[in-house]
């Protein structure tokens, strides 16, 4: 990939963009991950206002610490960009306090609480964003937002643009090194951080982001038939989850009322 040309190429998009909707400049979620990384140092080559928000709800320790030192780093290089620590837990425990359907360890009722964090994320960004004037940009990549929908639907998908939603996160760490990010940012494992407990994406996805990226590239060429052994298994996976976030991916279906009914 032509790093630099692609960079470029981003930061002029959401310039321009920011410009013509006649906004300040960018609120971006860091969460110590290699997106928010690389999308919030991109909004801050813009020279616009910049804000970022870290917004822990029992975080883990590394990534608060990847977080806080990431905007430090960013707010030394730019001028235009300031941060806020947000500290939603005591919201959410609030919340989560009084949800009575909740039932520990009944999946459905835990994925529904993760969830949630993240939609508190997305109000507390729109907060922030409507005080100052400035745009939600989303960190999601390729794969999470086209490819297995890996993302909260209203939550990190509540966003106003999207800067890296058409490379792959392969990609994407090609960007972080080209950017210089903090070691501790370009080397992070990914994590959605919304569970007490460690889960890694490739814990929760069942593959790791290169082998979903093989075969989001194949997908509607080939099919499950077309593959073997581990590719099969990832195919699986891909194609099961892709159709379950479907939803995520398509516009809000409306029921459309025959226009001859209108009349009297």
């Amino acid at each position: 990939m032509q790093t630099q040309k692609v960079i470029d190429h981003i930061v002029s998009w959401l310039k321009d963009y920011a410009v013509k909707a006649k906004v300040n400049g960018y609120v971006i979620g860091v969460s110590g991950g290699v997106d928010s990384g690389v999308v919030s140092t991109l909004c801050a080559m813009t020279g616009l206002e910049v804000l970022l928000l870290e917004m822990p709800i029992r975080q883990k320790e590394d990534q608060v610490n990847r977080a806080q030192d990431h905007m430090e780093d960013l707010k030394k290089k730019f001028p235009n960009v300031q941060a806020k620590t947000i500290n939603l837990t005591p919201v959410f425990e609030s919340f989560e306090a009084v949800v009575h359907d909740h039932v520990e360890g009944r999946w459905s009722n835990n994925l529904a609480l993760a969830n949630t964090r993240s939609r508190f994320r997305m109000l507390n960004l729109y907060y922030f964003g409507q005080l100052h004037g400035l745009l939600v940009c989303g960190t999601g990549n390729k794969v999470e937002d086209f490819g297995i929908g890996f993302y909260t639907k209203y939550g990190d998908g509540g966003v106003d643009v999207s800067p890296i939603a058409d490379l792959y996160k392969t990609e994407v760490y090609e960007l972080a090194r080209a950017l210089n990010l903090i070691e501790s940012i370009q080397n992070a494992i990914p994590t959605d951080g919304l569970w007490d407990a460690e889960r890694t994406d490739e814990d929760q996805i069942g593959a790791t982001y290169p082998e979903l990226e093989k075969i989001q590239k194949e997908y509607g060429v080939k099919a499950a038939g077309d593959y073997e052994g581990r590719d099969k298994e990832v195919f699986e996976i891909f194609d099961r989850m892709h159709k379950a976030a479907k939803h995520k991916m398509v516009p809000i279906p409306i029921c459309d009322i025959p226009e001859e009914w209108r009349e009297d």
